[in-house]
């Protein structure tokens, strides 16, 4: 299918890049006039306004956007909405709040202008291992947008079902669901990064522990120097606690013993805040995560090294550098 992609940071042009391999044809948009050039030299059509960009797309008009949240999605949709025609579908990739899809999908509605929120996930590596892709839209604008979906995600491979599955069936296994209506995607992916805050706390403060297990203060019968990248490495192999979060843990630590190079300033997204707004109005006890964002806030202040491991996994996932003070 053909489509445009609007916005070429680090996730979208590797979104772009990943349709391009799978055959379909891109039309590429950015406010740097240099990402859109880049990105037509791997085979994207360029449009250096929004304007030429729906000029160049056929109908049905497929808008992928994927700018940062808030005020430059709210723009980019708004003067989308303007230039577009009953039929045509906006996209929001970002990591919006789901309320605020709920609004933009009324007020395109009333120009016949269709909308699907996607929650992606996969950060940097996306464009070799695929997009976990949460959708949240009508149906049948999930089926006109599936062909590029099923492109974007990462396929089955060798990730056998879940033991019980049995003859469900369901997209889920190829890495993408339809999962409700309009805002049920950043929804779920909105779940999904306060579960990833909580994920990466746990694996923080349990590093934490081991590395001041040789601190003077242990007595010196109880006191270890345990090698953590060894003990993340070991993890990996068998244990309950592997995951992909342990894998980028384990590289960051081969590379950098003591990370240096982290100052343990760990950044919070709006979707860690928006799941403990929406635990608090669903009255859904929810500790563990809200805990994992408050650690956030405190690591603002002072810094211990399991923060440097939270900054190093959110580094190593989605190539987010740490705040500069």
């Amino acid at each position: 299918m053909k489509l445009a992609m609007i916005g070429l940071g680090r996730m979208g042009a590797n979104m772009a890049r990943r349709l391009m391999q799978g055959g379909h044809e891109v039309v590429a948009h950015d406010m740097s006039a240099e990402s859109v050039q880049a990105l037509a030299q791997h085979g994207a059509q360029p449009a250096f306004t929004l304007a030429e960009l729906v000029a160049k797309l056929p109908a049905p008009r497929v808008c992928w956007v994927m700018v940062p949240a808030g005020e430059p999605t709210e723009k980019t949709i708004a003067e989308l909405g303007a230039l577009l025609s009953p039929g045509d579908v906006v996209i929001d990739g970002g990591n919006s709040y789901f309320k605020d899809d709920v609004r933009r999908a009324a007020e395109l509605a009333r120009k016949g202008v269709r909308y699907i929120d996607v929650g992606t996930s996969g950060g940097v590596w996306g464009l070799e291992r695929g997009y976990c892709l949460m959708v949240g839209a009508e149906r049948a604008a999930f089926e006109l947008l599936e062909p590029a979906l099923r492109t974007l995600a990462p396929g089955q491979g060798d990730t056998p079902s879940a033991a019980g599955r049995g003859a469900r069936s369901s997209t889920a296994e190829q890495g993408y669901l339809h999962c409700g209506p309009v805002g049920a995607g950043h929804f779920v992916k909105m779940i999904h990064n306060g579960i990833e805050y909580g994920l990466m706390q746990a694996y923080a403060e349990g590093l934490d522990i081991l590395k001041c297990a040789s601190a003077a203060s242990v007595p010196a019968t109880q006191r270890y120097d345990f090698d953590l990248a060894d003990i993340c490495e070991l993890w990996r192999r068998g244990s309950v606690v592997g995951s992909w979060l342990l894998d980028l843990t384990a590289s960051a630590l081969a590379e950098q013993p003591k990370l240096e190079k982290y100052t343990g300033v760990v950044a919070d997204s709006g979707e860690g805040r928006w799941t403990v707004q929406t635990a608090i109005e669903e009255a859904v006890p929810a500790p563990v995560l809200t805990e994992a964002l408050y650690a956030r806030f405190r690591s603002r202040q002072e810094h211990t090294f399991g923060e440097k491991v939270l900054s190093a996994m959110r580094e190593k996932f989605g190539g987010h550098v740490e705040a500069k003070k």
